[in-house]
């Protein structure tokens, strides 16, 4: 295969763009403390993979951002939840080191913001207090869910 000519190169990124892929790098992965399935200390289900945290049974919460360095991810409420559907949420989380069984919490910071950026410039979570740090409520528990 012949080796591509420099001046290829923007046309090629203009094409991987228009499709949705790109020559950047992968975001990073998300921290494997937050993937797989939990039940919250209020008795809540939650599945949560790399695109989709699920609040079991029926709210679905889209991915689209994982700030690893700041401990939050960005997502997009389905079209068909409960509630705020369609809105956007921050969810910031922090690790529980010898607190077993809970491995880490998290905090709803925004939930009902109507554009990502407001969700984004949302930042009440307060991880040195988590006990009041969620906008005065305590963060969520999350404990590995038994199989």
């Amino acid at each position: 295969m012949p080796a591509m000519n420099a001046h290829r190169l923007p046309l090629l990124s203009a094409l991987l763009a228009l499709s949705g892929c790109s020559l950047h790098a992968p975001a990073p992965a998300p921290p494997a403390l937050l993937l797989g399935d939990f039940v919250d200390d209020y008795g809540i289900a939650h599945r949560i993979d790399t695109r989709e945290w699920r609040q079991l049974p029926n709210a679905r919460y889209r991915i689209v951002r994982w700030d690893i360095d700041g401990h939050y991810l960005i997502a997009r409420n389905d079209d068909d939840n409960p509630a705020d559907a369609g809105r956007w949420t921050r969810i910031d989380w922090l690790a529980l080191p010898g607190m077993p069984p809970y491995e880490w919490a998290f905090c709803f910071s925004a939930y009902a913001a109507p554009t990502q950026a407001e969700a984004e410039r949302t930042a009440i979570a307060r991880r040195d207090t988590p006990r009041i740090g969620c906008n005065g409520h305590p963060f969520s528990r999350m404990r590995r869910a038994e199989r």
